[in-house]
């Protein structure tokens, strides 16, 4: 009996040493990232990894048109709001979200689902909570390496989701009348 749990503890402690391994190598290829913003009366904080290029087709490519994508990599990203908000025009009440995305060659589709926490490959969609359509378009520039940011507008923000020549743009604003 004193050998059996021997050996489940060394199974254990190798199990353990090799997920944190693991999460250390992703990490290194993927950094976390945090981006956010709390200005004209709105409050968002992304949480999420930041996969590079390094010479690879991304959009219709790495990341397949048509298909969920976690919108980052690793861990699924979390969206976290303080008050309730629109976002393209759609009501989403505050609280913490994972983000998704479907991407195409023109308007891409974001989705807010309930469930947080998850690996970024693990996605239930019967736990979305609202879906909405942005506008993507070509960028000038190529960003090497995924990033989120916030540009301020009236009433709210537009998060910008951008990577190779893409960005997706989506409107986030307070909702009034609360």
């Amino acid at each position: 009996m004193k050998k059996v749990l021997w050996i489940i503890g060394i199974l254990a402690v190798v199990l353990l040493i090799g997920f944190f391994g693991l999460r250390t190598y992703t990490k290194s290829s993927s950094p976390e990232a945090t981006a956010q913003i709390d200005q004209n009366g709105v409050q968002v904080k992304v949480e999420y990894c930041q996969p590079y290029k390094k010479g690879r087709k991304i959009f219709g490519g790495l990341v397949p048109y048509g298909e969920v994508w976690r919108t980052g990599a690793n861990e699924a990203t979390v969206i976290s709001f303080d008050q309730n908000v629109t976002v393209a025009g759609q009501p989403l009440d505050e609280g913490d979200y994972s983000l998704w995305t479907i991407p195409s060659e023109g308007n891409w589709i974001v989705i807010f689902n309930k469930e947080t926490g998850q690996w970024g490959t693990s996605y239930d969609q019967t736990k979305d909570v609202l879906r909405v359509p942005v506008i993507a378009r070509k960028r000038n520039a190529v960003a090497e390496q995924f990033y989120i940011s916030f540009a301020p507008q009236s009433g709210g923000s537009d998060m910008v989701l951008a990577w190779d020549q893409t960005e997706a743009v989506v409107p986030i604003r307070l909702r009034e009348n609360e």
